[in-house]
């Protein structure tokens, strides 16, 4: 994670959005940001103890349902997220508010701290608990503020980035890096990424026991793009461990608008059943697997990667199973997508951005789209009409991100059309589904930094 070396106060947001440029936010997303930073501060006065940290969303460029399968993604941090100021406590007392929902809620450092699913204080809650009881011994709780300018629910990772953004003021108050357990399990900031990943998802991740987790199996993608997103980059990873693989720039003549459909997608709560069943179904793969071969393999990744024709042997094998949760036709609709987004679209796709090839990138991204809709089955009406209106409306690309069952659409477009084309974009949509117009949201954004700690000090 990178820090910013900033002398001045949280609440001068003129400075801050100055030095938070230097730091790889364009201007406008540094002066938003700035202004987050300034509305946390306000509810953590004790200015000489606090710690600052900005924590993006994130859009998955491709990489539909992959990460928990050892398959690739490839993400980008965006320049909209959370901001988050705390102070340190005397007791094991954890109190967040919350600045854009106007709500506090209080609980302990605790190893059985019971969480409450469906309510945003389910993700800090499990932070805490996990914290508690892969970290034993004297822990200190905060007084924490975040302020927000994702849309919730929306398939741009809010929910991770108030799990990352929560769990890097607790561990830095608590010099967690310090202590034994987190050094003989987090090597580096991608251990540090998958160990994320695991609180959500409720695993263990080497010594470290897995908990409960939040309700829902995904995987560390979310995580990794908001700790180690580059500025005008896309970074390309897989996964179960988090592997580098490559970045790819950005041209610098576009830019990503990005549309919420309004139709939430919240993975604790109404899409969590269609959400696991997803997931399910590489879980399920993996038995098929396991079962006809005897062969013990981690995930489908691996599964692929055991010679040519590996694909092809366990669609045999699924086409002759017979299960109670699953037929086979949806469990080789889920093997087909996998493979294809992760081992032919990704790669293709960088490849296309590499040689500057917009048009092959536009057909990959419009691959990955109709895949989720027809194999994935991930889509709702209105997320399938914004990518399709947003080609219509003169993107170069458009593809749905995040979870499904809702959320959000990407488009590329260049700079010098953005606000005309985020107008026509936003009239198609409101005019196909006028209904969802009113909780609709429209913007641009670059590729931005990851995770940023603001090391902050008073003249």
């Amino acid at each position: 994670m990178n820090s910013l070396d900033y002398r001045g106060s949280l609440e001068d947001e003129a400075a801050l959005a100055a030095a938070l440029s230097q730091a790889g936010d364009e201007p406008d997303a540094a002066s938003a940001r700035a202004a987050l930073l300034a509305q946390a501060a306000a509810l953590v006065p004790e200015a000489s103890a606090r710690r600052a940290f900005c924590v993006p969303g994130r859009i998955e460029v491709f990489g539909k349902h992959t990460d928990y399968a050892g398959g690739r993604t490839m993400v980008v941090a965006a320049q909209r997220g959370l901001a988050l100021v705390a102070a340190p406590r005397g007791d094991r007392a954890v109190r967040i508010s919350s600045v854009t929902m106007g709500q506090t809620v209080a609980f302990d450092l605790e190893p059985d701290l019971v969480p409450q699913p469906g309510h945003w204080s389910n993700y800090p809650m499990t932070v805490a608990r996990r914290i508690a009881r892969n970290f034993p011994g004297p822990l200190a709780g905060a007084d924490v503020a975040f302020a927000s300018d994702l849309p919730l629910a929306a398939g741009m990772s809010s929910s991770s980035a108030l799990v990352v953004g929560v769990f890097l003021v607790l561990a830095e108050i608590n010099r967690l890096e310090e202590r034994p357990e987190f050094k003989a399990a987090i090597a580096d900031p991608t251990d540090l990424a998958g160990y994320l990943g695991t609180i959500e998802n409720g695993q263990s991740f080497g010594p470290l026991a897995g908990d409960r987790g939040v309700g829902t199996f995904g995987g560390s993608e979310d995580h990794t793009a908001i700790l180690h997103g580059q500025p005008g980059r896309i970074s390309q990873y897989s996964y179960c461990p988090v592997r580098f693989e490559r970045t790819v720039d950005l041209p610098r003549t576009h830019v990503f608008a990005v549309a919420a459909s309004g139709v939430i997608a919240e993975k604790t709560g109404a899409a969590k059943d269609l959400y696991n069943a997803v997931s399910a179904r590489a879980a399920a793969l993996l038995d098929v697997w396991r079962g006809a071969t005897g062969q013990t393999a981690r995930h489908l990744a691996e599964i692929l990667a055991t010679g040519p024709g590996a694909a092809e042997r366990l669609a045999r094998h699924v086409a002759a199973s017979r299960r109670d949760d699953f037929d086979a036709d949806s469990l080789a609709r889920r093997l087909a997508h996998f493979q294809a987004e992760s081992h032919e679209i990704i790669p293709a796709a960088g490849d296309a951005l590499v040689r500057g090839d917009l048009a092959a990138f536009g057909r990959e991204a419009a691959r990955s789209q109709d895949l989720a809709e027809r194999l994935l089955g991930n889509q709702v009406p209105e997320t399938s009409a914004l990518a399709a209106l947003a080609l219509q409306c003169g993107a170069d690309a458009a593809s749905s991100f995040g979870a499904g069952f809702g959320g959000s659409v990407w488009a590329l477009v260049a700079r010098t059309r953005a606000d005309s084309f985020l107008d026509q974009w936003r009239e198609a949509y409101a005019s196909a589904f006028p209904h969802r117009a009113p909780m609709a949201a429209f913007f641009t954004t670059s590729a931005g930094p990851g995770a940023l700690r603001v090391v902050h000090r008073l003249f």
